[in-house]
């Protein structure tokens, strides 16, 4: 009896080492930096400027969310710093859109491009975040018209973060490609689209050189819609089909019964048109699982409304967009075979999972593929 009880507790504790988990809320959120006027220009008259970037950190103060992700951070940056530096951790502000204090070359202004992308991160104060070098776009669209796209230095960066109880993730935040409503109506956008997709294809190279066995979370104002962009097929397909990791859309997933709206690539989408693709915003939160190793399960997400109005309108460009996970240590559906010196011999390759080649594999876990490069299995050393 008692060999039993000793087994029964010995089970127990070993599933509960195996379900280690904790939940972590993540927001994003593009706060309309811009200045409502460079030079004689108007640029964003209708942004929140002072008053309304206060707001929105009063807003993110009130809301607590474990992790924020900003765009367009731009020149009211020190109105919401003043309410988030006792609670969160800042990332480092790139700089304002302005001409003063920059060096400017009036003869060849359409060269100009400004050296700061708006993004920002915050965290709260019990996390451990490492930052990566800024990334920018290799490709963009748009000077003085489509969006003005090229007028600053769009791009991502990726957070390595340890969450409060030791788990570990990593966060990409991104500001992709804009279309103008004008351009959607008159079928002028085809650039617009052809950028953004090769903006999604960077950042997809760039995932799965560096995916290991940590989930990752993709977040930003990706100004993308399934229906208009074929993100579904290039990115979230693409990176299934390498074997490595799994792709979901949070809001699909909870809010949208697991369906991706059809891919058309003559759709003309305006943000109003949003309603009519069941909630869809251009802000998202999408993870990625690896095959093995921690694993995130989205519990809720919403686009909130709430308390981010003034006068009946957005505080920032769109409202926030943010969502809860749980993640576990727990590894489920994977079957590992020890490695052997038969399996490195012949045409098989073995590869981590980060998609490199290898061949002395030390300790850990590898990809198995054969001379198509067909994934065949996970295995072990």
């Amino acid at each position: 009896m008692k060999r039993i009880i000793i087994c029964c507790l010995l089970g127990c504790a070993l599933s509960a080492m195996a379900q280690t988990s904790e939940q972590f809320s993540i927001a994003t959120l593009n706060v309309d930096g811009l200045p409502k006027k460079i030079l004689v220009f108007n640029v964003n008259a209708n942004g929140p400027g002072d008053a309304g970037s206060s707001r929105i950190g009063k807003y993110l103060i009130k809301k607590n969310y474990d992790l924020v992700f900003m765009q367009e951070d731009f020149n009211y940056h020190d109105v919401m710093k003043v309410w988030l530096e006792d609670d969160y951790k800042l990332d480092e502000w790139t700089g304002d859109v302005e001409f003063v204090d920059h060096k400017i070359d009036f003869l060849h202004l359409q060269n100009h491009r400004f050296e700061c992308d708006g993004l920002m991160a915050c965290w709260k104060n019990d996390l451990t975040v490492t930052t990566a070098p800024r990334i920018a776009w290799k490709q963009n669209f748009g000077k003085f018209s489509h969006a003005l796209d090229e007028l600053v230095t769009k791009g991502f960066r990726r957070y390595e973060v340890t969450l409060k109880g030791g788990q570990r993730i990593v966060v990409y935040n991104m500001h992709m490609d804009a279309s103008d409503d004008a351009d959607v109506d008159d079928g002028n956008d085809t650039k617009d689209k052809e950028a953004r997709m090769a903006q999604w294809m960077q950042l997809k190279d760039d995932i799965l050189r560096q995916l290991d066995t940590r989930p990752v979370i993709i977040v930003g104002d990706v100004n993308s819609l399934y229906k208009r962009d074929d993100v579904k097929k290039q990115f979230i397909d693409g990176i299934a089909e390498t074997g490595l990791a799994t792709v979901s859309d949070v809001f699909i997933e909870l809010k949208n019964e697991g369906k991706y709206p059809e891919y058309d690539k003559d759709a003309k989408l305006r943000d109003e048109h949003l309603d009519e693709l069941a909630g869809e915003t251009l802000d998202k939160i999408l993870y990625i699982n690896p095959i093995t190793g921690t694993q995130l399960k989205p519990l809720s997400f919403n686009v909130d409304k709430e308390g981010y109005t003034y006068e009946g309108k957005p505080l920032g460009d769109h409202y926030p967009v943010s969502a809860t996970f749980e993640i576990t240590d727990r590894k489920t559906g994977i079957e590992s075979t020890p490695l052997d010196q038969t399996t490195v011999s012949g045409a098989k390759s073995i590869y981590d999972l980060g998609g490199r080649q290898v061949s002395h594999p030390h300790s850990g876990l590898y990809i198995e593929r054969d001379g198509e490069k067909t994934n065949k299995r996970v295995i072990k050393n």
